[in-house]
């Protein structure tokens, strides 16, 4: 094993083991999958064994791999908190933070961040700007946000990210299909908490349904076809597409189908939000 383990190599690591996708991590990472592939072998080599096995599901860690990639994600922390101590001190204060926000995120949570900003014991101006995930992610690469608050449907290896709160989610059915049940909402809809993966039952009584969806721009389509991807059953999707939460939401009461939403963006008023199924995982 040499002395000088590339570093590049080690992000490209990381992001294969966040991804379990050698293209998936390439792709997030901006770079093509022949270079992740060559960075990852040459590591390997200066590491003395393999991290990965290529199999048809994707990169599923070796043993060995098992064993180095959290000391490599705990390398790679650091070395971003150098980088980040060194450009706060050799760059002018700027006393804004500059701060992306996903409209699917809890309003609640973007006044708590306000909050916080406004008690940072030096005075600092939070500008916010609210844009669909794939433009925040772009605008943080290019360095003219700070910080993005997204829901956590896909990683983004170079940057450093943490779940900071998480949301339940609630299907929307409509009551002419529920006549037994006696929380309906007011306006003729019935909303069932979406509860763990380790006790769905509101989802496996759901799941053979049409599902309505919106456009893939804000996460919350992701997140539903991931959350049947993780319960290992298909998706039967609504032909149409709706342009909207509310719309999403009428559709679903109307009895086209049937809708997922995260609580906070439900316009009536809803069941109790404990024990459900996590939804807005922000980054």
């Amino acid at each position: 094993m040499t002395d000088h383990v590339s570093i590049e190599g080690l992000r490209y690591a990381w992001a294969a083991a966040q991804t379990h996708s050698f293209t998936a991590a390439a792709r997030a990472y901006g770079v093509t999958q022949p270079a992740l592939s060559n960075g990852i072998a040459k590591l390997e080599q200066q590491l003395g064994g393999k991290l990965f096995e290529r199999t048809t599901q994707g990169a599923a860690p070796t043993a060995f791999g098992r064993q180095l990639l959290p000391m490599i994600e705990r390398a790679l922390d650091e070395l971003d908190a150098i980088a980040a101590e060194a450009q706060r001190l050799t760059q002018p204060t700027d006393c804004s933070i500059r701060m992306g926000v996903s409209p699917l995120i809890d309003p609640k949570l973007v006044a708590q961040m306000y909050s916080m900003v406004c008690n940072l014991p030096e005075s600092h101006e939070l500008v916010l700007r609210e844009a669909d995930v794939q433009e925040l992610r772009d605008a943080l690469s290019a360095g003219k946000l700070d910080v993005i608050l997204i829901p956590a449907v896909a990683s983004m290896p170079r940057f450093a990210h943490r779940i900071i709160s998480r949301e339940p989610v609630a299907i929307v059915t409509s009551h002419a299909a529920q006549d037994d049940v006696s929380d309906s909402a007011a306006d003729g809809s019935k909303i069932d908490e979406v509860k763990s993966e380790e006790n769905a039952t509101e989802f496996e009584t759901e799941a053979d349904a049409s599902f309505i969806l919106v456009p893939d721009t804000c996460g919350l389509t992701t997140f539903t076809k991931q959350l049947f991807a993780s319960h290992k059953h298909p998706m039967n999707a609504y032909p149409g597409e709706a342009a909207s939460y509310q719309v999403l939401e009428q559709w679903a009461s109307m009895g086209l189908g049937v809708a997922i939403l995260p609580v906070s963006k439900l316009t009536t008023p809803r069941l109790s939000t404990a024990c459900c199924r996590i939804m807005a995982r922000t980054s």
